[in-house]
């Protein structure tokens, strides 16, 4: 580790501490340790440092914030001094430009209240009518036996699922890799070394991703304004303000550009660890069965969802272990402070969301699967208001956490039903955090059919 230095002076008089910390190797700084290994770099600093501490990692330095005090600062966000949009706009900006999460204030809330009709229960109970047969209809194109890779199966499968239930069923054909490619390649470019389009850069691919994605969209455009359908396509050429404003086709397609890769993206990453987890603990793999085959249904209800209690337990627990978004960046647009610490306008900030996940100070044995942690005569995510928070929270809490719930679950009822699977023992999936933590192997396991 580098010598220590302090960000930034203090104003004098103000009684606010310098922040400590140091930039890393020239260059590159800690952005080795950010995408191998960011849970023993977030524990170093903490112990180092505490809370609040700076570093440089991708051509940038950045304040990180590493506790659930100091993150409730900033998602609580009281006199608006850290901006969303400019914090994610370095990192996706060029690949998920104005998607809801890309947007601050006034004009975040606007869009909101507009895309809120989106996922109202209604919706949701629509959603879920007609995501079972496409589900079915997925998993039976698995195949058993020894070896089956998880996640590239389950990353197929929502992606289909976002495209049936985000776009009334707009049917990919033979483009269903390139859609999911350009996908990954935008996902991938958000922590590229090198940030500018050079040829054959994992930038330069982002790019070309995210024009795939556009021209997807823009051709199946004047359907969906033209159909009259439940599908969050058509609802949002529909969606229309209080005052009468709808959005343009623009703003369509950054929404669905930027929603289709949340419904499909992070619920691969806690469906895929849901399964490594269970496929370790078949106690708790049988217990959630149970609990689906009690209902006596194939396809789930929305009313079905509250019966599933161990499933959802097994859920929350795979959330905290492995949070599909480690971490989250803002920008200060004003001078501020955190826990006491003068923080400068224009200060890259990133909240360490997995570590909060994993502190022993809120969670006991913080690196085992227990996922009674959750059960009501515990329930250690109460200890804080931020101990767990794998959507967020503030007003920039992820719209769309009920729409994931119902998902996971609606996937796993079934999945639960058709298959058995177990993991090798001894193993442990080796993660990738090059965007979002994935294992580098696709989770193989011995898969049985019921």
């Amino acid at each position: 580790m580098a010598a220590t230095r302090t960000l930034t002076p203090t104003p004098p008089d103000s009684g606010l501490a310098p922040i400590a910390g140091d930039r890393g190797l020239p260059l590159v700084g800690y952005s080795w340790q950010v995408l191998h290994d960011p849970l023993t770099l977030a524990r170093r600093r903490y112990e180092l440092h505490g809370e609040v501490s700076w570093l440089s990692a991708f051509g940038v330095r950045l304040v990180a914030l590493l506790g659930p005090d100091a993150a409730g600062v900033v998602l609580t966000n009281r006199n608006r001094a850290f901006s969303n949009s400019e914090g994610w706009t370095y990192y996706l900006g060029p690949f998920f430009r104005r998607g809801l999460m890309m947007l601050d204030f006034d004009e975040h809330l606007h869009h909101r209240r507009i895309m809120q009709q989106a996922f109202t229960p209604a919706r949701l109970t629509g959603y879920l009518t007609a995501m079972n047969p496409s589900i079915a209809t997925g998993l039976k194109t698995w195949t058993p036996g020894a070896g089956f890779r998880v996640y590239p199966a389950v990353k197929r499968l929502t992606l289909d699922l976002a495209t049936d239930i985000f776009m009334g069923g707009a049917h990919l054909d033979v483009r269903s890799d390139q859609i999911n490619r350009a996908f990954i390649q935008c996902v991938r470019a958000i922590t590229a070394y090198v940030r500018t389009s050079v040829p054959g850069g994992r930038w330069r691919r982002g790019l070309i991703g995210r024009r795939v994605l556009e021209d997807f969209l823009y051709e199946h455009l004047p359907s969906a304004r033209d159909r009259e359908s439940d599908d969050l396509f058509a609802a949002l050429c529909r969606a229309e303000s209080e005052d009468g404003h709808r959005f343009t086709d623009t703003d369509v397609v950054n929404h669905m550009i930027f929603l289709l890769m949340a419904a499909h993206d992070t619920t691969t990453v806690t469906i895929t660890t849901i399964m490594e987890y269970l496929g370790r603990c078949p106690e708790w793999q049988q217990r959630c069965r149970e609990e689906s085959h009690a209902l006596g249904t194939a396809g789930l209800d929305y009313a079905d969802l509250s019966a599933l209690v161990s499933l959802d337990l097994v859920m929350k627990e795979a959330l905290r272990l492995v949070i599909p978004v480690p971490w989250l960046p803002r920008k200060t647009v004003a001078d501020t402070e955190v826990l006491g610490h003068f923080l400068p306008a224009g200060t890259m900030v990133s909240i360490g969301m997995h570590f909060i996940h994993h502190m022993a100070e809120y969670w006991p044995d913080p690196e085992r699967f227990d996922p009674e942690r959750f059960a009501e005569h515990r329930r250690e995510d109460k200890v804080h208001r931020f101990a767990w928070v794998p959507f967020g929270g503030g007003v920039h809490k992820c719209i769309g956490l009920y729409f994931a719930g119902l998902q996971v679950k609606a996937v796993l009822h079934q999945l639960l039903l058709a298959y058995r699977w177990s993991t090798a023992p001894g193993y442990q999936a080796p993660m990738d955090y090059t965007s979002i933590p994935v294992p580098k192997d696709g989770l193989p396991v011995q898969l049985e059919r019921l």
